[in-house]
């Protein structure tokens, strides 16, 4: 089997070094006594599994490579724009 790089493979992977970083720091508490950051870390890990689930999805629907960086950043970017325009 061909280990193919692709952009959501990136991302998940970087979701995961941060993820690790995360766990490894000394945490932070809040005045409360509560851990800051729990809840971002629960966001990071679940974003990191959709985008790994996303990218399998991609590899089973387009076998050639070149397309599936394509559709990969082009569901990057409608996602980007996306949350910006919620943003507001």
């Amino acid at each position: 089997m061909k280990f193919r790089l692709t952009p959501l493979n990136i991302l998940a992977a970087a979701g995961m070094m941060l993820l690790a970083m995360n766990y490894l720091q000394i945490p932070v508490f809040t005045a409360q006594g509560k851990e800051f950051g729990a809840f971002y870390r629960l966001m990071l890990a679940g974003l990191t599994f959709v985008a790994m689930l996303i990218d399998l999805i991609f590899r089973f629907l387009f076998r050639d490579l070149k397309r599936i960086w394509l559709v990969e950043l082009i569901f990057l970017l409608l996602t980007v724009i996306l949350f910006l325009i919620l943003q507001i």
